[in-house]
């Protein structure tokens, strides 16, 4: 039973992410849960997934390495570096899932660290790692958000699209029960659609209505609306070039986007008084300004 595996790993200790964490929240998002203890766990894939970003790399055994030649297999695309522990924890379970699902699944190795390709290369051997490695460009390592964390992971569907994506160390359970969800195959958990409020994607953090570290509760509905516009329309200046809300979601320590946003609640909490729209009268707010593509 799936159920009986994850309370078996709880006090594995293998990485930075422990099984509590995972059940509360990732990126503000519960990922696998139970609602109730004798209830079966609840796996959480994108309904309205976007296409993963293609790309075309050589692997470190020169061939060639891309998305668009794998479509029709589920895809677990993750992203390492050989001096992180818990990518190298992680890394005797992607073996594993490889062999078990050789034929349906795809598991494909970004390496983002600066070693050489030698050294890659004898990592892989000394690891016996039976899937693709390749060196990951900055232009793939933006398409895909910029990878704040180590290990990041995005699960692709047989259509090629980023149904789920999970940073730090996770149970492999998790991600056998993902891939076998999107082959269609029986599973021993409960499966549940969420839109994509830029947990995923970046570019869609104009959708969320909440934000991690940010508190809206004592907002009116009209307040709340012309804040959550602020925040997609303003640019945070720590130098992300991301907006505020997407700050928020990318880097929840980051101080100077939490000092933005608060200031622009306690703007539009004042007796009387809304939080101005850029260029615009209280309560006017402009469209959101979608993120650029390249950022995610």
């Amino acid at each position: 039973m799936i159920a009986d595996r994850l309370n078996a790993n709880l006090d594995r200790g293998r990485g930075c992410v422990r099984w509590s964490t995972l059940v509360l929240l990732l990126l503000g998002c519960p990922i696998f849960a139970s609602a109730q203890q004798e209830q079966a766990p609840i796996i959480r894939l994108v309904k309205n997934p976007d296409p993963a970003p293609d790309f075309k790399l050589t692997s470190i055994d020169g061939k060639p390495l891309s998305l668009a030649a794998l479509r029709g297999k589920v895809i677990l695309l993750n992203f390492w570096a050989t001096w992180c522990g818990p990518c190298r924890a992680e890394v005797p379970d992607l073996v594993e899932l490889q062999n078990k699902y050789k034929d349906k699944l795809q598991v494909l190795g970004l390496v983002t660290d600066d070693d050489d390709e030698d050294a890659v290369r004898k990592f892989v051997d000394s690891f016996g790692i039976n899937y693709p490695v390749a060196m990951a460009s900055s232009d793939i390592r933006v398409q895909y958000g910029g990878i704040p964390a180590l290990p990041t992971s995005f699960v692709i569907d047989l259509e090629g699209r980023v149904v789920q994506k999970h940073e730090g160390l996770r149970d492999p359970v998790l991600y056998e029960t993902e891939v076998r969800a999107l082959l269609g195959l029986p599973i021993d958990a409960q499966v549940e659609t969420f839109e994509d409020t830029g947990e995923i994607f970046l570019k869609h953090a104009d959708r969320a209505s909440t934000l991690p570290g940010v508190d809206l509760g004592k907002l009116t509905p009209e307040q709340r609306n012309v804040v959550l516009h602020k925040f997609n329309a303003e640019s945070c200046t720590c130098g992300c070039k991301f907006t505020l809300a997407q700050c928020r979601i990318w880097d929840r320590g980051c101080a100077v986007s939490l000092a933005a946003t608060k200031k622009i609640i306690t703007e539009a909490s004042r007796p009387g008084g809304q939080a101005a729209a850029p260029g615009g009268k209280p309560g006017s707010a402009k469209k959101p300004v979608p993120a650029p593509d390249s950022k995610d």
